[in-house]
């Protein structure tokens, strides 16, 4: 673990799997911003490029081990933040899986990992951890455009689909048991981003979608209820 950051906790972000990516990219474009990162990573000992980003940046990045999928190391996290808060809380890990394979084909295994890792394991972090957002900060889920069922008129990724929607839907739940609360909430969609996980194929470069996404969570501060928008902060159907 790093040295605690010092620096004002409405200006940093608690950003939940940042080693590589969408979540690494975010991490960097937060920092350009002015904002403080608190990433987290899976252990195991490795160097990720989140630990590149805390040389370049020093004393703004902060790295905590959490491996979502594990009950046990996500309360060791809550543990180890206690008394913390931060002005925005945002869980970006997530798995895919053969985008070929239908829900007639996809093991249960398969379909356990897929599901666990994407929607029931981001929720587990969320309500874990929100109690150090503040009511004027911003809690935020990645999801994707392929987790509406609106916009779902050609199949395929049909498991992924069904956790995204998932969490989608659980954080429509979750936004409905603390409507009392006038905290910021948000679902994201960054676009079909080139990444290890997107793949070679996919329309948008990082540097299309991340900035851009990182400003419409920016916009989105102090603007209570849940959205679930695009990476241009486009309202995606549900």
């Amino acid at each position: 673990m790093s040295t605690p950051i010092s620096s004002d906790p409405g200006r940093t972000i608690l950003l939940i799997g940042a080693s590589r990516g969408l979540g690494h990219a975010m991490a960097a474009e937060f920092l350009k911003k002015g904002w403080n990162v608190v990433g987290t990573v899976r252990g195991g000992g490795t160097r990720t490029l989140l630990h590149d980003l805390a040389d370049e940046y020093k004393g703004r990045v902060e790295i905590e081990t959490v491996d979502i999928c594990e009950p046990d190391q996500v309360a060791a996290l809550h543990d180890r933040l206690s008394g913390r808060m931060f002005g925005m809380l945002f869980v970006n890990a997530g798995v895919t899986n053969n985008p070929a394979e239908t829900i007639a084909e996809v093991t249960t295994d398969e379909f356990i990992r897929v599901m666990v890792t994407n929607s029931l394991s981001p929720m587990r972090v969320l309500e874990s951890l929100e109690q150090y957002v503040p009511a004027t900060g911003l809690i935020g889920v990645m999801s994707s455009g392929q987790g509406s069922i609106s916009n779902n008129e050609t199949g395929q990724r049909e498991v992924y689909r069904g956790s995204k929607a998932a969490l989608n839907m659980f954080m429509r739940s979750f936004a409905a048991r603390h409507s009392g609360v006038s905290r910021a909430m948000v679902i994201m969609a960054p676009g079909w981003v080139r990444t290890e996980m997107g793949g070679p194929d996919a329309r948008l470069t990082i540097e299309e979608s991340i900035p851009s996404l990182v400003s419409v969570l920016l916009a989105k501060q102090g603007k209570p209820g849940l959205e679930y928008l695009d990476y241009l902060g486009r309202s995606v159907p549900w």
